[in-house]
């Protein structure tokens, strides 16, 4: 019997278990459009993304992009309540690596471009933390992830946002946002820049 793509990434995951950096560099070399690091990240940036973080709040923290879980784990470290995390992952090891590795969590195969469909119906969403390579996403793509996150956020809701390019200003030119706020993380290889923003005033 023919095995798709996805059941054969999983019968394969099953008989190697490659290391974080291996399963970034597998990826990178599959589709270079949909990785933006050849490595994960450091517990330094995951623990600044997520440091200001209310886990109080009512609603979903969503992440998309959690490639081997650094950021995942800090997220839990925090104290989010795994009920309370729901997961998207696009890369096929990835995915099966992080459902192995999180096995309590709510973890989805999908396209944060379509993050409407992927996410239950009427659900609150207060944080969505975000490791998405969007500087190198086509503008379309990138706008189209851009403005789900404007509806499906609650008022009071946040994004977190990190890129490895410590100059660029596109951010500002093509989203509109409020409360923008940016910090370095020089002990990432490379080093990146944090940015926490609020679509609604």
């Amino acid at each position: 019997m023919e095995l798709s793509p996805w059941q054969f990434a999983k019968s394969i995951n099953k008989k190697i278990h490659l290391s974080a950096p291996a399963m970034f560099i597998h990826e990178l070399v599959k589709n270079p459009g949909c990785i933006g690091a050849i490595c994960p990240s450091s517990q330094k940036l995951a623990r600044c993304m997520v440091s200001r973080i209310d886990t109080t709040q009512e609603g979903l923290i969503v992440e998309l992009g959690a490639g081997t879980g650094v950021m995942t784990q800090a997220l839990l470290d925090h104290g989010v309540k795994p009920e309370n995390l729901l997961v998207i992952e696009f890369a096929d090891n990835f995915y099966l690596h992080l459902k192995e590795r999180f096995p309590q969590l709510s973890i989805i195969h999908g396209d944060a471009a379509q993050l409407r469909d992927l996410l239950p119906a009427d659900v609150q969403i207060n944080t969505i933390v975000s490791s998405l390579p969007l500087i190198s996403l086509p503008p379309p793509v990138r706008q189209a992830i851009v403005s789900q996150w404007q509806s499906l956020l609650c008022e009071t809701g946040q994004v977190v946002q990190f890129t490895y390019n410590l100059k660029s200003t596109y951010w500002q030119k093509d989203i509109h946002t409020t409360h923008y706020e940016e910090e370095f993380v020089w002990a990432n290889i490379p080093p990146a820049k944090v940015m926490r923003f609020r679509f609604h005033s």
